[in-house]
């Protein structure tokens, strides 16, 4: 029985009818996704914004003995550009993996995490933290971002499933807008007499990868595989849900019960990417909705590619990042937003809107 399954397993007939050619499509795209990663993840250690070359990485990564005893190649390579990469690749599998999860539960393609509030919670609590509590280290600014967007958000699980109708997707939304409005005016009020916050503030909500440490990693890996683990266990209640909410009780799911365990997994999913990197717009909206048009009603397989096409992206997005106006950074946000603009307005044009994967 599913962690989120109420009354008797298998009462009902399972969804059927997926075409075989979906699963095919699934497993290809998976396959070149799992083969590009390590490229990627390669190309990101080789490429920096620094003096030293990727020829100069390389011999260092195959282990020459010359640029091992190079104490700068050590710290461009090992200290500086496999922190962020590694980086990159766990924010990208949250936001993928905490999009899909949204846009299924709330049955809304163009659902991200930003609906519950998690970004406008955490970009609160760092206020608080900088201003009254001198969390300046970037160790500590990591703990107020993961605290504030999961207090936000659990915030807005209680508001949901108060009163008739608890957890549903119309109440999660209007619970996370309203929220994220209150949290925002609230941070703009804390900023405005505070100008020393409001410059490091502005640091942290521009969304980068630059400066992670792996110290500053570890404690969210346990954090990030039990949201991961979580939203795999959402998958089948979450295809019972694509039949509606009475489709999903005939098969023994109780709808309300789903949307928070998926609001929760979110929650802790998204809370930790930002936390990591700081706002990250769009890439949680995208990858989702490319991955459900490889795997259509499959929504193990929606998962497993949502994770894959954002931490690709993400990979991606960091490299260039170092390069566009190198010696200088361009942060992650700005180039995911200039992409992810066109492609809302794309996604909102298309024809496909209501069939694309998730039930109107």
């Amino acid at each position: 029985m599913s962690i989120v399954q109420g009354g008797r397993p298998g009462t009902g007939p399972r969804p059927t009818g997926i075409p075989p050619r979906e699963g095919r499509a699934a497993v290809w795209a998976a396959t070149g996704l799992v083969l590009l990663l390590p490229l990627l993840v390669l190309l990101s250690l080789l490429i920096g914004t620094g003096s030293s070359s990727a020829g100069g990485a390389w011999d260092y990564l195959v282990g020459d003995p010359a640029a091992r005893a190079d104490a700068q190649l050590r710290l461009a390579v090992v200290d500086v550009r496999l922190p962020r990469t590694l980086a990159a690749v766990l924010v990208g599998a949250c936001l993928g993996t905490a999009g899909c999860l949204l846009q299924a539960a709330t049955r809304n393609p163009l659902a991200e995490t930003g609906l519950l509030g998690v970004n406008s919670g955490a970009a609160f609590a760092v206020v608080l933290g900088l201003t009254f509590f001198g969390a300046d280290s970037p160790a500590s600014l990591l703990v107020w971002a993961l605290a504030g967007g999961m207090v936000a958000s659990a915030a807005v699980l209680l508001f949901a499933a108060s009163g008739r109708g608890g957890g549903s997707p119309l109440r999660l939304v209007l619970a996370g807008s309203a929220l994220g409005a209150t949290f925002h005016g609230l941070t703009s009020y804390v900023l405005l007499g505070t100008q020393s916050t409001f410059d490091t503030y502005r640091y942290w909500t521009i969304g980068s990868l630059a400066g992670i440490e792996l110290s500053d990693l570890t404690p969210f890996l346990p954090l990030i595989a039990v949201g991961l683990l979580t939203a795999l266990g959402c998958a089948r209640p979450l295809a019972a849900l694509g039949l509606g909410d009475d489709g999903a009780r005939s098969l023994g799911h109780h709808p309300g019960r789903i949307r928070l365990v998926v609001a929760a997994a979110v929650s802790l999913l998204a809370g930790c990417a930002v936390a990591v990197a700081g706002p990250i717009a769009f890439l949680g909206l995208f990858a989702p909705y490319a991955a459900r048009a490889l795997a259509g009603a499959r929504m193990t397989a929606a998962l497993v590619l949502s994770a894959l096409i954002a931490a690709d992206i993400m990979i991606v997005a960091d490299i260039l990042a170092r390069i566009v106006i190198r010696p200088w950074e361009t942060p992650v946000s700005v180039l995911l937003a200039f992409v992810g603009g066109p492609l809302l307005v794309w996604i909102a044009r298309s024809s496909r809107l209501s069939t694309a994967g998730v039930p109107a």
